[in-house]
């Protein structure tokens, strides 16, 4: 009963945030689009328009997550069962950072955010993801799903946090904007650095590549954010093949070993 609960939680989360992600941009909430508020912050830490196509991809997959875990197979899964209510959680924090966003409560809005952001790495590490052995079945449910999704909730907690700052008029210490926006790529390239080193993650890393070409392309007009992000961006390629050469190279040996 309790792993049936979990099961419809999940699946209702993902309805709930599916649902209030539409209705945002059909009604829109409030009267604003998400991207139409988004302009109003002249931030640089911000990708083109198109970047943000990747929730497509992100929905997709809370979908496949969620008729994963309920294959018969997977109903006393140790992973799943380790995770518990968290991704069910995570979506209710989806769902109500739109209405913060919609309805003007920046600050409020990073809070949820960074909820938001605790959530999914408390579930990525609850998972062991590209830790443990996975079936091809389970790790595009489970694994690939969590690091695009926790990929680029942590892109966009930097941004809503930028814009945030921009909305409260704070100076940055009197150090330029655009400074800023290279300190923050830099950071974010030392994560994926991280990332590559731990836990090979192709998905995270690809997400953060696809968010650091998106500045490069939104903020041509400012050289050096613009030339940073790129270098990130190249930086990121790097590592995103050594994570899948590492990655095949594992495999191979498990086989070798096996055989």
């Amino acid at each position: 009963m309790k792993d049936t609960l979990r099961q419809f939680a999940n699946l209702a989360s993902v309805i709930l945030a599916l649902a209030v992600n539409i209705l945002a941009s059909v009604l829109p909430l409030n009267g604003q689009n998400t991207g139409e508020i988004s302009d109003r912050f002249p931030v640089y830490f911000v990708p083109a328009g198109y970047v943000f196509s990747i929730w497509g991809i992100i929905y997709i997959g809370w979908f496949a997550f969620a008729i994963y875990q309920f294959l018969p197979a997977q109903k006393t899964n140790p992973r799943l069962q380790k995770l518990g209510y968290l991704f069910a959680l995570s979506g209710l924090a989806n769902a109500a950072w739109l209405f913060t966003w919609h309805y003007n409560y920046f600050g409020l809005g990073v809070l949820v955010m960074l909820t938001l952001l605790g959530l999914l790495i408390a579930s990525y590490l609850r998972l062991e993801v590209n830790r443990i052995p996975a079936s091809r079945a389970e790790w595009w449910s489970l694994d690939l799903m969590f690091s695009i999704y926790l990929g680029w909730i942590t892109v966009a907690t930097v941004a809503n946090i930028t814009d945030w700052l921009y909305w409260i008029g704070w100076n940055g210490f009197g150090i330029h904007a655009q400074v800023w926006a290279v300190i923050m790529l830099a950071a974010a390239s030392l994560l994926g650095l991280r990332m590559a080193i731990t836990r090979r993650d192709v998905g995270y890393l690809s997400v953060l590549a696809w968010a650091f070409i998106g500045i490069g392309v939104k903020q041509a007009a400012a050289p050096v954010v613009a030339l940073s992000a790129w270098i990130a961006a190249g930086s990121t390629l790097v590592l995103i093949m050594y994570s899948w050469t590492r990655r095949a190279a594992a495999k191979s040996s498990l086989v070798d070993q096996s055989g």
